[in-house]
Order: structure tokens, then sequence, then C-alpha cells
């Protein structure tokens, strides 16, 4: 099996993803046995003092204020898993459960957690073998970290909970015994630092992220052919315009589109037409592309930091041998991110929707009426029209910040917390929605481009009508599109047509 090393720093979204989507596995890295070592010795050492240190040898959250003896303070940690396993909801996706505890041994990995070398060696080995622990979707407020997510993850790993495999939910006893593995005794302070994280939030964020960034690029892809079919003007993309408003994500979006409609005879037929300038959706779509790429850019910035950052409690230092109390865990800077990336994700599928609508609308295309023959008797690309529309008013509802909205807890000892995790969770449902919309605008513009058969198309453009064409056939007449749709949806997930593109043009950045 291939395997990342995860150790101090150095782990990346496409990290993230090889491990999550594509089967590669977890090591630790050169150091990181040592590290994690010298932090247990710590905590063996104050159990040993009978030293008052949070979660080890005192209750939780309001509770912190209780004792334990060192009796009791191993079944305290069994206590903390079964007690707050309380999630709700669907079971998260596969890739996100993988990317939590790839994330959770990164943070283990980084020596500040206070766990054993064989409870971390037991997370690797569950994860590399291929079982995925049930993780129900609801129920992190995202302070004192994913407490609920993470503790089905470790339930799975004391003989507890479910996991699927191969299919199959089975117990989390047969999926220690798939990984060869025998239930863990906790001991000391190990509960607690298996769930006090924000790896539900960094997972679900991180992959939403990269997502989003891929989307991005598809975006860029569509517009242009929608702005070729729309007789639109390449006078948009000229980068004089970018630099005098320096915006990073403006100017690539305009070098993307200028690049993708290159010598394109559709542009250079209508140059002396007598429109003068195009629609937002056509002319400003550099603009606003392009705020929606900065956005997103600023989300990895932050999600690959808090991908390299310790974020329990306590944090253990074995260099001055002493411990902190903070709040690592709390989710504040993911939220914030998430929050912003979805509504900056939103108005992509948003000015995709409205660049739709002018395809579809032969008052405004010239086309046919929803590029369809015998209109009226086919309705064409009507209802897909409406199902973008659909999608986007969701996104809309959905882009009302969660991080805003703060509930205490804990008897009022957590008394602010992020809802982080609500805002990846609908974060990464509004990048679907909007791999949705951008799929039936590339569909459409397909659609519309059968039209030009006396003008070639720029070569960007002719290299992703044929992708799109070896799946989704021209439309003579009405068929169900829901499949078409799923199928484009699977060539942008796949990135079959910006390879296709870019084999043309070059680097779609």
């Amino acid at each position: 099996m291939k395997t990342i090393a995860l150790g101090m720093e150095g782990m990346t979204l496409d990290d993230l993803v090889r491990i999550a989507r594509q089967g590669v596995g977890v090591a630790l890295s050169p150091g990181a046995e040592e590290r994690i070592g010298r932090a247990w010795q710590l905590v063996t050492r104050w159990v040993d003092e009978e030293r008052t240190v949070y979660g080890v040898t005192t209750g939780f959250g309001a509770l912190s204020d209780v004792t334990i003896s060192k009796k009791d303070t191993r079944q305290l940690q069994f206590n903390i898993l079964k007690s707050h396993a309380v999630g709700v909801g669907q079971p998260l996706a596969a890739d996100i459960v993988r990317a939590m505890m790839a994330l959770r041994v990164k943070d283990f990995a980084r020596g500040n957690a206070g766990v054993r070398a064989e409870t971390v060696a037991a997370w690797i080995r569950l994860l590399n073998g291929g079982t995925i622990p049930v993780v129900p979707e609801k129920g992190s407020v995202g302070a004192s970290g994913d407490l609920v997510p993470l503790a089905h993850v470790g339930l799975v790993l004391i003989g507890e909970g479910e996991a699927f495999f191969d299919g199959r939910r089975i117990s989390g006893r047969e999926a220690l015994e798939i990984c060869d593995l025998t239930p863990l005794k906790l001991e000391a302070g190990e509960g607690l630092a298996m769930i006090n994280g924000t790896q539900a939030m960094t997972a679900i964020g991180g992959l939403a992220v990269y997502d989003a960034a891929r989307l991005a690029r598809h975006t860029d892809l569509a517009a242009a052919m929608s702005l070729e079919v729309l007789m639109g003007s390449k006078t948009e993309f000229d980068p004089r315009i970018h630099r005098m408003r320096p915006h990073p994500g403006q100017a690539i979006a305009a070098e993307n589109m200028d690049r993708i409609t290159r010598g394109s005879e559709i542009i250079s037929s209508h140059r002396d037409c007598k429109r003068v300038q195009d629609a937002y959706t056509l002319r400003c779509s550099p603009q606003v592309h392009g705020a929606s790429r900065d956005a997103i850019a600023y989300a990895q910035t932050v999600l690959e930091t808090e991908m390299n950052s310790s974020t329990g409690n306590p944090l253990i230092h074995p260099d001055s041998g002493d411990f902190l109390l903070g709040g690592n865990f709390h989710g504040q800077p993911v939220a914030l991110a998430m929050d912003f990336m979805c509504m900056a994700v939103a108005e992509l599928a948003n000015i995709s929707e409205r660049r739709i609508e002018r395809l579809v609308n032969p008052k405004l295309s010239g086309l046919p009426a929803f590029l369809v023959k015998d209109g009226g008797l086919n309705s064409g690309f009507m209802i897909a029209q409406y199902v973008a529309a659909a999608l986007v008013s969701e996104n809309k509802v959905m882009s009302h910040p969660a991080v805003v909205d703060s509930i205490p807890t804990s008897a009022n000892k957590e008394d602010h917390v992020s809802m982080g995790t609500i805002s990846a969770r609908k974060c990464r449902e509004v990048v679907q929605n909007a791999e949705n919309v951008i799929a039936i605008e590339l569909m459409c513009a397909a659609q519309a481009l059968d039209l030009f058969t006396n003008m070639q198309p720029g070569a960007g453009t002719q290299a992703a009508y044929a992708v799109i064409r070896k799946v989704v056939p021209h439309l003579e007449d009405d068929r169900i599109l829901s499949k078409d749709v799923a199928q484009i949806v699977d060539l942008i997930r796949s990135g079959v047509i910006l390879d296709a593109v870019e084999n043309a043009v070059g680097r779609v950045r």
C-alpha cells in the first residue's frame, strides 16, 4: 500500500484527497513516535503524582472541577467515548471519515496530544485496513473539538460502535478483527485526546475546498463556451483591464477564458456588430469568478493551516515538561472560512444560472427557444434551467452563515461555540449543487455549439465540446436529461474535461 508520512508539518489538500479518495494509507514520519512517547511519559508521571490535569484526572466541561481517582482514570476514558457518541442523521461519506481519521493521526504525530504510540498505531491500522467507522453527520457544535463525530470513530477502536466494510454494515468488534486488532484498553487521557480536535470540520471543509477550486476552473470554461455561442466579446478578457484592478483571481479567470476561446472563428465573425457591450454575466465573469476564486484560496490557506495544527486540550509540551489549557479546539477559523466560501461558491452557480437563462431564452440568445427544434412539441432545455434555478435558490438559503449562531453548551462553561462543522457540511452541499449547475451550463453550451456548423470555436471550447459529446449526444428530441447532467458532473469530478482542454490550450489555472 502506498502511504503518506504524517509528522509535524507539510500536509496539503492534495495529500488529504489522496488518502480520503484514492485509498492511499498513512504512516508516521521519522521523529513522530519519539515525540508521542515523550508526551506520554509526562502523562503517566502526572497520573502517578495525582496531579490535577483536565480530562486526565478530572471530569470534562462543566464537570472539570470533579477530581477522578487514580483507579478510575481508565474508566473515565471509556466513559467519555460512550457518553459523547450521540450523533444523529445519515452516516458521513467514506471519504470524509477517512480524512477525519488521517487528520487525527496527523494531530497525534505532532506529539502534543498525550496518547500512547500503540494507540496511534491502532488508528493507523484501522484507517489502512479499509474499514470505515459509522459516523452520524450531525451533532457537533464545533467547539471543544468535534466531540460527537470523533467519539463515533473512537468507539470502533474499543470494539464498540459500527463500521462499513465491503458495502456491509458491521460491528466495531468485527471491524477490528478485519484489521487484525484487539479492542484498545485506554489509559489516562486517551479518550479525551481522541475526540478533542477539529478534525471533522477540517475533513469536510478540506474536501469541499479541493472540489471548489476544481469547480472554479470549470466555471471559467463554461462561461467561455457560453460567451462564444451568445456572440460575446473577448474585450472583457484584455489583461490591461485586470492590471488596473489587480485582484489575483480576477486576472486568472480572465486569462483562462481568453486562452480557452483563442482562435475562435465564432467570436471573430461578429467583431464589427452593433452591440456595444455584453450583459454582466458575460462581461463581468472574470470579476465575479475571480472574487470567488480569491475566497476559495483564502479558505484553502485556513484549512491547510488547521490540518497542520495541534487542536486538543490540554496541550502537552514535552520540551518544557508541562501542559497548557487553551482553546485550540475552537473551530472559529474554519467556520468563518467555510461560511465565506459557501457564499463564494453559491455565486459561481448564481452567475452560471443566469448564463443558462440567456442560452435557453430566444429573446436573449437569438438561438432556437430552449435550444431544440420543434419547440412546443419539444421542451428541450426548459426544465434544465428550472433545475439550475432551484439549486441556486437552495444555495442562497444555505449561504446564511452558521458561525453567527452560537448556543452555549455544558452548563454555560462552553458559552461560545463555532458551529463550524455545520458551516463545513452546508458548504460541501453548496459545492455539490454548484457542480450540477455548471454541468447544466456546459450541457446547454454544447447544444448551442451544434448550431455553429460553419465556424470553428476556440481550441479550448472545441476540446471540451468533444469530451462532452462522447458521453452526452446532441438533443434532437426530448429525452430524460438527469442522466446527462450526472455524466457531465462525473466529467467535472474526474478532471477529464479539463485535461482535454489543457492538452489543447495549455494550463487552465
